[in-house]
């Protein structure tokens, strides 16, 4: 009996391996496609960029802190709310404050009565060592007299001696005299009522007393969202005491993190592209590179490495490289510090020297004038205090009351 199972099996076997020969050559040309697409997309777009996820959005934190001691008696702000410039966020009981200041104003007032005294007790002394002086004069010409006449017998020799003796004892007291206004005019020479060492020192205090009180308001020195607000009413505070942070989001850029063998082709003034996680890949923000760390991220750590001792391994570091973002694209979407993002630098654009960043700092974002007007009025008050202490404001005042003692 004849098999005729044998050449269906056998062609069979053959349309099988066929078709497997045909698969492996349709995955051979799908790879070989696939690897000629990635190859052009690498050669002609992907080759041009540097990408990264370790990148941060980045903004300026102001941390509010007390400048003087005092009890905190109202908190007018709480975290996420928006405070504008020269707000008032809290306020100190501001008791010892004013005890202080009514303390240097009557300082104040004293030191002048003190100086105005000395100026006083200088003049009488000027007023005595004239009249010291005259009667000495007086004194050696009666001596010279009686010397001219003694042979004649006019007078006698004991009268001579008395002289003598009466005028040394004048110039004692003239010496005395004179060295009790030289430390008298030591302390007052050159100077005013106003202006004497002594009383300046007294408006010193008085200024700093006066500031003192005009801190017990804590105002915001910029405009932003409050975070971090640790202060309660009824807490004692002293100046540095941390109470609250204050968050500026009109100003923020991106901080990415490159390894350092993809920084070859990056340079200032590239263009870049950012998304971050919290809007998804939808919402891209444009910027451009402002600049590159002046070192590795490890250099400015808190242990910076030391690989000339132990056994060494090499590590690829990273760079940070600042992201400037457009205002108005914030304004649209705003973002937050910390916040993940994803940038991506297009490298074949031309940029500038890495020596010359682009980064700058915008106008009235690092500086405040809310602490600029804290003294307005200090001035006037010690003027008036000064003024109403001087008792003899003009010389011949002081000569009429010397000569009434």
């Amino acid at each position: 009996m004849t098999n005729t199972n044998k050449p269906q099996r056998h062609f069979g076997f053959q349309q099988r391996h066929q078709h497997r020969g045909f698969r492996l050559l349709m995955v051979t040309f799908v790879a070989l496609l696939a690897g000629l697409i990635y190859l052009f997309y690498w050669w002609s777009f992907a080759s041009r960029f540097v990408v990264t996820n370790d990148a941060y959005v980045t903004g300026n934190q102001v941390p509010l802190k007390a400048q003087t001691s005092g009890t905190v008696v109202d908190v007018r702000v709480d975290n996420t709310q928006y405070v504008h410039q020269g707000n008032v966020l809290v306020r100190l009981d501001g008791l010892q404050a004013k005890v202080a200041l009514e303390r240097a104003e009557a300082n104040l007032a004293d030191s002048v009565r003190q100086i105005e005294t000395l100026f006083s007790q200088a003049e009488m002394l000027r007023q005595k060592l004239s009249a010291k002086e005259a009667i000495l004069n007086l004194s050696r010409q009666d001596l010279n007299r009686y010397r001219s006449v003694a042979q004649e017998g006019a007078v006698s020799a004991q009268q001579i001696e008395d002289t003598e003796f009466l005028v040394r004892e004048r110039e004692a007291d003239v010496r005395q005299i004179h060295a009790e206004l030289g430390g008298a005019e030591a302390l007052i020479q050159r100077t005013t009522p106003a202006d004497n060492p002594k009383v300046l020192q007294a408006v010193a205090a008085l200024k700093q007393a006066y500031l003192d009180n005009a801190r017990q308001e804590i105002v915001a020195p910029v405009s932003g969202f409050v975070a971090k607000r640790s202060i309660q009413p009824g807490e004692q505070v002293r100046p540095e005491t941390p109470l609250l942070a204050i968050v500026p989001l009109d100003y923020l850029w991106v901080e990415a993190n490159f390894l350092e063998n993809e920084l070859a082709g990056v340079q200032p003034g590239q263009p870049v592209e950012i998304t971050v996680d919290l809007y998804g890949s939808g919402v891209i923000y444009h910027g451009e590179v402002l600049g590159l760390g002046a070192g590795t991220g490890s250099v400015f750590g808190l242990l910076p490495p030391d690989n000339a001792t132990g056994n060494y391994i090499h590590i690829v570091e990273r760079v940070p490289v600042r992201i400037g973002l457009r205002a108005g694209e914030l304004q649209a979407n705003p973002l937050r510090p910390g916040l993940s993002a994803m940038v991506r630098i297009d490298t074949s654009k031309p940029g500038r020297s890495v020596l010359q960043p682009l980064t700058t700092t915008p106008a009235d974002t690092y500086k405040t004038g809310v602490y600029d007007h804290q003294l307005d009025g200090a001035d006037e008050l010690i003027q008036r205090i000064i003024e109403r202490n001087r008792q003899l404001k003009k010389p011949e005042t002081r000569l009429r009351a010397v000569k009434n003692m």
